[in-house]
């Protein structure tokens, strides 16, 4: 029976670490990578707080679930700490990954270089469409979706992507879980019901649009507050937008 709940991954409920930190993993891991690019030997938790954007009393929490202390004076390994949360985010393996819903998004999915060198291999792509059946899209050939079973058996999928319009995500969600998936990335614009033991992220880029949208709102309405009566500001502001009566040029402003 689908719940749609939202279910802890296996690996954080058995040691214990809080979701909050699984999610900062990732964002440490990408700030950590790029130090080891520069050969950067040690890190200091203020650094590395500030290049993950977490304050450090935060990190050092957060590492702690690690059994990673770092030393005084010295820092922690860089080398070290990419192996260790690399470890434990499971990216040590060879994950094969499946993209259902090969349109615009998902052919700029199945393009991102950035899976590969984090452990995920693209096993397939998949579409509903025999119009895009056997083109190629990043250098795989586009299957058709009535062999979504027989590709997840065969290459041992357990993480699935879903970029299909809102329609479709369920259904798809549905032939991915029964076929043995147990994980899966919601690019489509809905809610998807899962059942216990199956892990659900989503990605849903208009409601990060409409967040920024909403901050910006906020600013343009902090920058258009009034001054107060009397100050330079005020008088300003007078001066560029005179008020008129009813007859004029601009209208009276009235209080809301």
């Amino acid at each position: 029976m689908a719940t749609g709940r939202t279910h802890r991954p296996a690996a954080s409920r058995s040691r214990g670490i809080p979701e909050a930190t699984v999610a900062r993993l990732p964002l440490y891991l990408r700030a950590l990578t790029a130090l080891s690019e520069r050969s950067v030997p040690t890190v200091s938790s203020e650094e590395l707080a500030a290049a993950a954007g977490v304050n450090s009393a935060k990190l050092r929490k957060d590492f702690s679930y690690l059994g990673s202390y770092g030393t005084r004076g010295v820092g922690y390994d860089v080398e070290y700490l990419v192996y260790q949360i690399s470890r434990e985010l499971g990216l040590t393996q060879d994950w094969p990954v499946v993209i259902v819903g090969i349109g615009n998004l998902g052919a700029a999915l199945a393009n991102y270089g950035g899976f590969a060198s984090r452990g995920f291999r693209i096993a397939a792509l998949i579409d509903a469409d025999p119009g895009m059946t056997g083109k190629q899209v990043a250098g795989l050939p586009v299957r058709h979706s009535d062999e979504l079973e027989d590709i997840i058996r065969d290459n041992g999928v357990s993480i699935g992507v879903i970029a299909t319009p809102a329609g479709a995500a369920q259904p798809v969600c549905d032939r991915l879980v029964e076929a043995g998936v147990t994980s899966i990335l919601n690019f489509a614009p809905t809610v998807l019901s899962v059942p216990d033991g199956v892990d659900v992220r989503k990605v849903d880029l208009s409601i990060e649009l409409q967040i920024l949208a909403f901050h910006e709102q906020r600013k343009s309405g902090d920058e258009g507050a009034a001054a107060p009566v009397g100050t330079a500001a005020a008088r300003t502001a007078a001066d560029k937008h005179p008020e008129s009566g009813p007859d004029g040029d601009v209208p009276a402003v009235m209080p809301a």
